[in-house]
């Protein structure tokens, strides 16, 4: 958001973005300069709720008040979410180097679309791809705990605002929707690894 709110004509709505994220971003050494001074919603994700057996029940518990955070901004109105929908990090790909967009995970996409539906306030949905994995590349491997090595590097980035993606059909459909979702973020990706290269 700090990259938005300076070269953009959106500077508040970004800096009142809030911002769903893994645990991590508030206690890994290299995120929380970051999070600092962001409306954050955090989420114990799935990969690692089951690392500690005696924290897992208030873990689930602060998912659950992190999930009643979220239908709360969705029914005041007027909220700007921004989530990963693949959970995290694109990783790169080590025998071709290349670094795909993960997949999306539809479970997550799905959340938030009942959040959407059970505000009774009107959602709207957007991609929005970025190129930024050279600036700070992730390990090639997920690693369950904070101070992994990261290197910051000064490279192009890229962003790019898709259009709006319907919110439509249910249960039956909503593979259809998280599809659709992936291809626009995977047009815009690729057109901006294209203009970044030249």
């Amino acid at each position: 958001s700090c990259l938005m709110s300076e070269m953009t004509d959106y500077g508040k709505e970004f800096q009142n973005m809030i911002f769903v994220a893994g645990h991590k971003v508030t206690t890994d050494p290299l995120a929380v300069p970051f999070s600092m001074g962001r409306n954050l919603i955090c989420i114990h994700s799935k990969k690692h709720i089951d690392a500690d057996p005696d924290t897992k029940a208030a873990k689930q518990k602060d998912n659950l008040r992190a999930m009643s955070a979220m239908l709360k901004s969705f029914k005041q109105g007027g909220a700007l979410l921004w989530v990963a929908p693949s959970g995290g990090r694109d990783r790169r790909n080590v025998e071709t180097g290349q670094v795909p967009i993960a997949p999306f995970d539809s479970k997550t996409i799905d959340m938030f679309r009942l959040i959407g539906n059970k505000s009774k306030v009107p959602t709207h949905y957007y991609t929005m791809a970025m190129v930024t994995y050279d600036m700070c590349p992730p390990p090639d491997s997920v690693e369950a705990g904070t101070g992994e090595a990261r290197n910051i590097r000064f490279v192009p980035c890229g962003i790019a605002v898709g259009d709006e993606c319907e919110s439509v059909g249910g249960l039956e459909t909503r593979h259809a929707f998280c599809d659709h979702a992936f291809a626009q973020c995977e047009k815009d990706y690729q057109a901006l690894l294209k203009a970044i290269e030249g």
